[in-house]
């Protein structure tokens, strides 16, 4: 056999190769911020700036518009609220809106004058608000304050009933010509709608619970004089905070 030449290997100048970095290409190599927002940390991506291609079609990607969908109880509604709805979204976001008749979404999208990518989430709230069956002034306000949310659940969530059980209960939230639900929100600082068995709530996070509390009790059977009692006391509360 021949013998195999010899290879001196220098040991003090000798460096491993080292492997190739691996790119993840879903994150990216842009760096980032640690941002604090209403005591919650979290980190935001520095994006890296690109030329915006300018298309005249009506673009459907995920990242510009946003579809809401309308059943069609609300399609009179809409139509009779178009242009309370149309303009601060046209107007205060820079967006551009339209209804689409064929798959009946009312679609947002941003355009060149657009100057936050926020906005869209915003204005899809608000339509999504108003198609809950929020009125457009109640609505607005998800555009106005940052800190609101819009909360819905069901009865069934909080105790199942069926037939005439199901529908005293409603009858409990809403009271003698609402009262008891405007009651409710007038202490809590909230907006309360009532579409059958579902109950969506809008305002703050602290105070959504409050409401949503309130009506858990009535929903479980306690009588409302006993939950004005107690909404009575948390108002009291919440005033000697403030």
């Amino acid at each position: 056999m021949a013998s195999q030449p010899e290879v001196n290997i220098d040991t003090e100048h000798f460096e491993p190769k080292k492997a190739p970095k691996r790119r993840n290409d879903s994150l990216g190599d842009s760096p980032m911020d640690v941002v604090t927002h209403n005591g919650i940390e979290g980190k935001v991506r520095n994006k890296p700036k690109h030329k915006r291609i300018r298309t005249k079609s009506y673009s459907e990607t995920k990242d510009n518009m946003r579809k809401v969908p309308v059943p069609a109880h609300r399609y009179t509604p809409l139509k009779e609220n178009w242009l309370k709805i149309f303009t601060p979204i046209v107007e205060h976001l820079k967006l551009q809106v339209r209804f689409n008749l064929k798959t009946r979404n009312v679609e947002v999208k941003t355009c060149d004058e657009t100057d936050d990518i926020g906005n869209l989430q915003k204005a899809a709230d608000f339509v999504k608000a108003f198609v809950y069956g929020f009125d457009v002034d109640d609505a607005l306000a998800l555009m106005r304050l940052d800190d609101l949310f819009i909360e819905t659940f069901e009865i069934k969530d909080v105790k199942t009933l069926k037939g005439d059980h199901q529908s005293r209960a409603i009858g409990r939230l809403a009271g003698k010509g609402g009262r008891t639900k405007f009651t409710i929100e007038n202490v809590t600082k909230t907006r309360i709608v009532l579409a059958d068995s579902k109950i969506h709530i809008l305002g703050s996070f602290q105070n959504i619970q409050l409401a949503r509390r309130a009506i858990c009790n009535l929903i479980l059977g306690s009588p409302p004089s006993k939950v004005y009692g107690q909404l009575r006391n948390i108002a009291s509360r919440v005033s000697e905070r403030m």
